[in-house]
């Protein structure tokens, strides 16, 4: 199955938490996304690795990705190395997609920025045809994205672009929720974290309307970009 974005993230909830809207909106495109997990996120403070997953598949339900796949790199232990490049390069050559979303280039959890580089490396690597990769038996063709940009995440970096994402803030919060062992639940008894409490999700729109307030719009996501980003028509730009 071929995808025109692949959303990547180390931790399932990365994804939602920083550009759930982006994929919303593409979906209302009619453009195809998956999203793919790098660890479980085992190493929480609230639930377990086990229920993150029950969680994941509920918010890639509310999403309406194509897929959500996880490959069981070791949760703040992983490494750049030979073995996670190929478990990404594999995931990366099986979907095809001609954008990759990715984890910030640096933040308050070191996984995020390590994951950015090792993402970032895979989908070069994917393209060399002198690697090769199998998956189920049979071999695989080589495959780079068009593009790979970083979503932000925690700390405030300065987007190279941004997309509106008014239209889907409330389905965006709605994914969030569905990974209630993290995030603000009344009824949880679970140890309380930075991201737990019920002011996070005015954090998080508050970044969106940060962003927003720069094109006009009310909310929006932001972007980092590995190289100059083309444009057609100056006209489109907000």
């Amino acid at each position: 199955m071929k995808v025109d974005i692949l959303a990547i993230g180390v931790h399932p909830d990365d994804v939602e938490l920083s550009c759930s809207g982006t994929i919303l909106k593409h979906i209302a495109q009619g453009k195809k996304v998956g999203i793919l997990d790098l660890t479980i996120g085992e190493l929480g403070s609230r639930g377990s690795g086990e229920l993150r997953l029950v969680e994941a598949s509920n918010s890639a339900k509310l999403l309406g990705v194509e897929f959500r796949e996880n490959i069981g790199l070791a949760d703040g232990f992983f490494e750049n190395d030979k073995e996670s490049q190929l478990a990404i390069i594999k995931m990366i050559r099986k979907y095809q997609p001609e954008v990759v979303l990715a984890n910030a280039v640096r933040d308050r959890h070191p996984d995020h920025g390590r994951a950015s580089k090792l993402i970032s490396d895979a989908c070069f690597y994917s393209g060399l045809l002198k690697i090769e990769t199998e998956l189920e038996g049979k071999q695989q063709t080589h495959w780079r994205p068009k593009a790979v940009y970083h979503y932000i995440q925690d700390r405030l970096i300065k987007p190279d672009f941004v997309v509106d994402v008014s239209e889907f803030v409330d389905k965006k919060i709605a994914s969030i929720q569905c990974f209630s062992s993290q995030f603000y639940n009344p009824e949880s008894k679970e140890p309380a974290t930075p991201i737990s409490g019920e002011e996070f999700f005015d954090f998080i729109k508050g970044r969106m309307m940060q962003f927003g307030r720069e094109i006009g719009v009310q909310y929006a996501e932001g972007f980092t970009a590995e190289r100059y980003v083309g444009v057609e028509d100056l006209l489109d730009l907000k």
